[in-house]
C-alpha cells in the first residue's frame, strides 16, 4: 500500500461519539410559531448574479471576493435564470466527481486551461426555486425537504427577483428563548478528515456524502474544520496558482488540507441553548459549529440542523 493510500483511509472516517450523556431521542412539549408572510421580507433582492459566458475561475473569484457559496446564472438582458453555481459544483469541478471530466478529459488535468472554460459547462440547471409571493414556510420546507442553502426567487417570466438561504431563514425563525440544548440536536456520527489527508480526497468525500464542511481531527482532538468555501477560496484567491509548476490539478489536489485551514475556529458545549448557537452563527457568519467536550469533539450542529428543529416546532 503506497504512502497515499494510507493517508486517503486514515483521512476520511466515520466518528462516533456518545459523549457524556444519552444522545437518544428528545420529546418537546410547545412548539415555536413559524409565521408565514412575503419570503422577500427576509430575502437578499438586489441579487449578484453572473451571465452564462463567464469563465469557471470569474465565478469562483466572485463567490470568494463576496463570501457567497452559490451564484445565480441569469441571461444579462432579461435576468431570466439559467442555472445556479455552487461551492459544491466547484468542488466536484476540482476532483469531487463527474464535473472534473472537465479537467481531466477534456483538458488532460490541466486546471489553469479548465478554468477558463465558461460556467456553463458545470452549473446545476435544475434550479429549485420559489415564486416571490412565496411565504417562509415554504421556503423552510423546501431547504428541509431538498437539503439546498438558497432558493433564487423569481418573478413572472422566471426573471430573478432574489434570493433566499438558509442564514435569511435562520435569522428570521430563531426563538430567542429556546431553551433546547445543543446536545439535544446535534449530530454525533461525523465524517472527519486529518490535517495531513490530501485536499483530492477530502473533495471526494464532500462531493459523495453531499457535505459543505469536514471536521479536521488529529489524535482524536479536533485541529479544524475544512469548509468547500476554503476549498473554493484557495483557488479563488489566486494563492493555488503561485504554487503550481506544471499547471496540473493534481498538484493542487496533493496538498495537505492543513495547507487551507484558515480563520478563527468557533466551537460551542453541548449545554448551550440552541438559541445562542444560533446567534453565535449569525453573528460570526459561519453556517456550523464543532460541539466540544472535554476538548474533545462530540457532535456538530449546523444552520440546517437548527432550522430543521424550529420548523418542526421542537424547541422549548
Amino acid at each position: 500500500m503506497s504512502q497515499i493510500d494510507r493517508t486517503i483511509k486514515q483521512g476520511d472516517r466515520l466518528l462516533k461519539m456518545p459523549g457524556k450523556f444519552d444522545r437518544g431521542p428528545v420529546e418537546f412539549q410547545s412548539h415555536a410559531v413559524v409565521q408565514e408572510g412575503e419570503v422577500m421580507a427576509i430575502a437578499t433582492r438586489n441579487v449578484v448574479a453572473i451571465p452564462q459566458s463567464m469563465s469557471i475561475l470569474g465565478a469562483v473569484e466572485t463567490m470568494t471576493r463576496w463570501g457567497f457559496r452559490r451564484l445565480p446564472v441569469v441571461d444579462p438582458g432579461t435576468r431570466r435564470l439559467k442555472g445556479i453555481i455552487t461551492s459544491g459544483d466547484v468542488i466536484d469541478f476540482l476532483g469531487g466527481g463527474d464535473k472534473f471530466n472537465l479537467v481531466q478529459v477534456k483538458h488532460g488535468g490541466n486546471l489553469l486551461a479548465a478554468v477558463n472554460e465558461s460556467v456553463r459547462e458545470i452549473m446545476t440547471t435544475t434550479t429549485t426555486t420559489l415564486p416571490t409571493t412565496a411565504s417562509i414556510k415554504d421556503a423552510i420546507e423546501i431547504i428541509v425537504a431538498k437539503k439546498v442553502g438558497g432558493i433564487p426567487l423569481l418573478r413572472e417570466g422566471n426573471v430573478l427577483s432574489g434570493i433566499v438561504t438558509e442564514r435569511d431563514v435562520l435569522r428570521a425563525i430563531t426563538h430567542e428563548r429556546a431553551t433546547t440544548k445543543v446536545e439535544e440536536i446535534m449530530s454525533t456520527s461525523l465524517r472527519v478528515t486529518g490535517p495531513d489527508s490530501l485536499i483530492g480526497e477530502v473533495t471526494r468525500a464532500m462531493t459523495t456524502h453531499r457535505f459543505r464542511r469536514l471536521p479536521v481531527v488529529s489524535d482524536d482532538l479536533l485541529f479544524g474544520i475544512v469548509t468547500t468555501t476554503d476549498i473554493m477560496a484557495y483557488l479563488g484567491n489566486g494563492e493555488v496558482f503561485s504554487r503550481l509548476v506544471t499547471g496540473d490539478v493534481a498538484e493542487m489536489m496533493a496538498l495537505p488540507v492543513r495547507e487551507i485551514l484558515c480563520g478563527t475556529l468557533h466551537t460551542t458545549p453541548p449545554s448551550r441553548t440552541i438559541a445562542g448557537a444560533a446567534r453565535e452563527m449569525l453573528g460570526k457568519n459561519i453556517g456550523a459549529l464543532p460541539v466540544i467536550e472535554d476538548d474533545r469533539l462530540i457532535g456538530l450542529v449546523t444552520e440546517f440542523d437548527l432550522i430543521k428543529v424550529f420548523q418542526g416546532g421542537n424547541a422549548r
